[in-house]
């Protein structure tokens, strides 16, 4: 590592090897070669004169690539496909002038980068199914626990652990759904030639359109793809760029949403993200335990959910057939997005695997709300016993108005329930208070609603993927 000159973080630090070689020059390089390979075979099945020699030695320097060379070449033409196909042909000597035959820069540029972006999905995809997984056990294991909801960031009507759980996969299950049809729908640029006319293909072929036609469906088969963009200029269109985008902003907003949810729940001492033996909270603070890994994940996150409008302004002013003005932009935030949102997932995998719940100071953070939210069912078991509904709907009012003070005013705990087993009014059920204020009465339907949702929901998702269960994520740094 050179420490004199900037060093990306999302490589040193935060997204992972799979991901890192997914976006390498290695990758794409090769790539290049494989469509260069594919191309030159459909045109000599098609009859044009290229050997078997020719298409066995473009073959065998394949993954072979001559950087030096290249880079040589580039310095020398201002053009980098121009150049990889010079230094392939420096190999690959007999074939160098069948390379490239008939074809534009966009035709490995592009096709290629489309094979990336589906691959990278394909990661991506492979790690939401690892934390809807993890999720899904947090939430069968603490579906009864009752804790308190809240609505304004107020404590409202009680909940449980479990089925606050699977909010965060409810989004998790439509950032799949979306990322799933984004999959089913990728196409390959194809092979269109220079504007997207396939003039120089039609040429090769002495006007025979149904040889053109079939050239590209070979090309796009032997790399692995069915579906081509049935027209294009000289690019793909750019509109793809942003739906992939949007979907990583999606997930990213999903994962947001969890690791604030965690932080205040820390903040709460209900909740904690893992907390290393040796890990220091904070330089001054020694007893602090910092939520690092939900702040992190939140960082990242805020730069992923804004990349789609980089991608929506290259849409928008593309001219005509192409400009270049897409190219150095897309070389940063397509890669860069997806090294976010690999890093953003590595943490949300590491979170949701090792989450430490603390229930008693859960339960005792019920217990000081839970009189306020009794007070309806306790004038509801008075009137049964006889009594006046206005008359103790007053009582209580009076009663909560001086509870509130004790809390609030005097730091005091909420003796809400004391005050009422002193009041008389209330004596025909005394007997039944502590019944009334068992928590488990006031989740609802929360236990019951998780268990359908992980049946109905959940479960089918985890079957459709599960060769993909079992992924671990260690965090480095």
């Amino acid at each position: 590592m050179n420490r004199e000159i900037y060093e990306n973080p999302l490589i040193s630090r935060y997204a992972s090897e799979e991901m890192l070689k997914n976006f390498s020059d290695q990758k794409k390089f090769s790539l290049w070669r494989k469509l260069w390979v594919s191309l030159a075979e459909s045109e000599k099945e098609l009859g044009l004169k290229i050997t078997d020699e020719q298409i066995e030695e473009l073959k065998k320097y394949q993954n072979d690539i001559n950087y030096e060379v290249a880079e040589k070449f580039e310095k020398e033409v201002r053009h980098d496909v121009m150049a990889h196909v010079k230094a392939y042909g420096e190999q690959a000597k007999s074939a160098a002038g069948i390379i490239h035959l008939g074809a534009t820069s966009c035709f490995v540029t592009d096709n290629a980068e489309i094979i990336v972006i589906k691959d990278a999905l394909d990661i991506v995809l492979k790690k939401l199914i690892n934390v809807v997984n993890n999720l899904k056990i947090f939430a069968l294991k603490y579906k009864n626990l009752p804790t308190l909801g809240y609505t304004h960031c107020q404590p409202a009507q009680l909940t449980t652990v479990g089925k606050r759980a699977c909010l965060w996969i409810q989004d998790l299950l439509t950032d799949i759904e979306n990322l799933e049809f984004l999959i089913d729908s990728v196409k390959l640029r194809g092979v269109k030639g220079t504007t997207g006319t396939q003039a120089s293909f039609l040429q090769l072929f002495d006007g025979d359109d149904e040889k053109v036609k079939l050239l590209e469906q070979k090309v796009i088969n032997k790399m692995g793809y069915s579906k081509v963009f049935a027209v294009t200029g000289q690019t793909y269109p750019r509109k793809f760029d942003y739906s992939v985008l949007s979907v990583l902003s999606q997930i990213a907003q999903s994962a947001y949403k969890f690791a604030n949810d965690i932080r205040l729940l820390q903040s709460m001492k209900e909740i904690e993200e893992p907390f290393e033996k040796s890990q220091i909270g904070s330089s001054a603070m020694a007893y602090k335990r910092n939520p690092m890994r939900s702040e992190r994940l939140c960082a990242l996150a805020r730069f992923v959910i804004t990349t789609p409008l980089n991608t929506a302004i290259t849409s928008s002013t593309q001219w005509f057939e192409r400009t270049l003005d897409d190219s150095a932009n897309k070389r940063i935030v397509i890669a860069q997005s997806f090294l976010a949102i690999d890093g953003i997932l590595k943490l949300y995998m590491n979170i949701s695997e090792n989450l430490v719940v603390y229930d008693k100071i859960i339960e005792k953070h019920v217990k000081s709300e839970l009189p306020f939210m009794a007070t309806e069912n306790i004038i509801m078991e008075c009137v049964k016993a006889g009594g006046d509904r206005q008359e103790i709907h007053e009582e209580i009012r009076k009663i909560s108005m001086l509870a509130g003070g004790n809390v609030k005013v005097y730091g005091g705990e909420n003796n809400t329930i004391e005050l009422i087993k002193e009041n008389t009014k209330f004596s025909s059920i005394s007997d039944k208070l502590d019944d009334i204020l068992k928590p488990e009465k006031y989740v609802g339907r929360a236990p019951r609603q998780v268990d359908e949702f992980i049946v109905q929901c959940v479960e089918p998702v985890i079957q459709k993927y599960n060769d993909f269960i079992g992924l671990k994520s260690d965090i480095n740094i």
